[in-house]
């Protein structure tokens, strides 16, 4: 008779053996996916004469050597909003896998109760006694300890999703990091790059309108014409009709950089004014190859840990499938006094195991289980997206930033030959071998040539910014 119970619970063991070997096959084990042919290679975008192959730099923007752009976002990182959201987004992250952590330790409860009325239990007793019902007061004290025996994965696979998610987190955080460093390299650049074409457009004004203080001598003299003057004050005021524009975009550009360092626009940063050359760079800029961007990209390292969080939360969803083992016992008293708490009349204890299993009607569990594969597909779809768009970005970027080194070496030949001219015409012109026109054309070209090499010079520092985000450094500085 005795085998029975002993037969029991071995064929309970062998149930719950069984289903632990059949959780571990079925949940999915984790593995970073390979990036797509061709993603580890050099970037081709790049030509020798415009980067170099090295590993890129974090703290990019110390490549300009320029102790104010290091100010600022030195200030950025430690101020900016955007950031600082990010940093307790992060905080919330941490704390939730804190939280999920907690599930491999026991769980305890203490709690104290009195309560004044009518018990039936205490009823039943008084009247077998021979008294009469009574209100009363009852006290109790309970501790409770509960632990789960996780057989089947569910806590462990639980705190694997809590610990992608807050990587996921960290990984958005460097994102913001690298935005900010851009954009305050960006808005620092615009002011230096504009201060840069004020100050040709301020040269052209100069020569515009000496030019027309010439022409007018000339016409006092009798050697030219109204209309001469005419067009030479028209292109003085065209060259004071420049200036306008330019600062008030520099302003705007001022109020932007006070904005990414946390600042009201009252407390802009004026001595970022005094700027007005574009940052250069003293080296070429260095790239490294498709395999260190992916590492180094934190929308990329962002969708990857995302994956991994899905990947574990099927394994989540599959442990549901099965029997969730708990071992409990609680210890305490419950008495009419509190005196008699302690005593053993008022001692309550209990120590024992609980199953708790969906079963057999799991299509609940498996229509969750489904939809955990479906967010593991989809995390997959997105990771692949952020590889091609890392790759996209760069290389487009390299691409853009090539061509513009291109087209201002072009036109430094052109700012060249019209300076050559201009000094040409002059002479012509007081040699009486070229008309007042001559002079004008040629003083228009070069007020041109110089304009379209400032904006040259101010769209490479926007395009070198634009190749530096793409390479996503930035976000290890402190």
């Amino acid at each position: 008779m005795s085998s029975g119970p002993r037969l029991v619970t071995h064929a309970a063991a062998g149930a719950l053996a069984a289903a632990a070997l059949a959780a571990c096959a079925v949940a999915p084990k984790y593995a970073t996916p390979a990036p797509p042919d061709g993603a580890n290679g050099p970037l081709t975008a790049a030509a020798p004469t415009q980067a170099i192959a090295a590993a890129p730099a974090d703290a990019w923007w110390r490549l300009y050597a320029d102790p104010r752009l290091d100010g600022f976002i030195a200030e950025a990182f430690a101020a900016n909003t955007d950031l600082k959201a990010a940093e307790a987004n992060l905080a919330g992250a941490r704390a939730v896998l804190q939280a999920a952590r907690a599930g491999r330790y026991p769980g305890t409860t203490a709690s104290f109760g009195a309560t004044y009325g009518r018990d039936p239990a205490t009823d039943e007793i008084l009247e077998i006694d021979g008294h009469k019902p009574q209100s009363i007061w009852l006290y109790e004290d309970v501790f409770e300890v509960s632990y789960e025996v996780d057989l089947f994965g569910h806590v462990r696979r639980s705190i694997e999703a809590s610990r992608a998610d807050t990587q996921a987190v960290a990984a958005a955080r460097d994102g913001v990091k690298t935005t900010v460093a851009a954009e305050t390299a960006r808005a620092y650049g615009e002011i230096c790059a504009l201060g840069a074409q004020l100050d040709v457009a301020q040269r052209a004004l100069e020569l515009a309108t000496h030019e027309a203080g010439i022409t007018r001598q000339r016409r006092e003299a009798g050697a030219g014409t109204q209309f001469d003057v005419a067009r030479s004050e028209g292109l003085a005021a065209q060259a004071r009709a420049a200036i306008a524009p330019l600062d008030g975009q520099r302003r705007a550009a001022l109020f932007q950089l006070a904005a990414v360092l946390g600042r009201t626009p009252g407390s802009a940063p004026q001595d970022a004014l005094a700027c007005v050359t574009p940052p250069r760079l003293t080296a070429l800029i260095p790239v490294g190859d498709g395999a260190e961007l992916l590492r180094r990209r934190p929308d990329v390292r962002q969708a990857e840990r995302r994956l991994a969080a899905a990947t574990a939360r099927v394994g989540v969803a599959t442990a549901d499938l099965y029997p969730r083992v708990a071992l409990g016992g609680f210890y305490g008293g419950a008495a009419l006094t509190t005196a008699e708490l302690t005593r053993n009349a008022g001692l309550i204890w209990g120590v024992g195991p609980s199953i708790h299993w969906t079963f057999p009607n799991q299509a609940g569990p498996r229509a969750r289980v489904r939809q955990a594969k479906a967010g593991a597909a989809e995390a997959l779809d997105v990771f692949d997206g952020a590889v091609l768009r890392a790759l996209k970005e760069t290389q487009q970027t390299l691409a853009t930033y090539g061509a513009e080194l291109d087209h201002r070496q072009a036109l430094g030949d052109v700012q060249a030959r019209a300076q050559e001219a201009f000094k040409l015409a002059r002479g012509d012109l007081a040699a009486g071998a070229i008309s007042p026109l001559d002079l004008l054309v040629a003083e228009q070209a070069l007020i041109s040539a110089n304009a379209a090499v400032a904006q040259s010079d101010a769209a490479l520092v926007q395009d070198q910014i634009a190749v530096f985000k793409a390479l996503g450094g930035g976000w290890q500085s402190s």
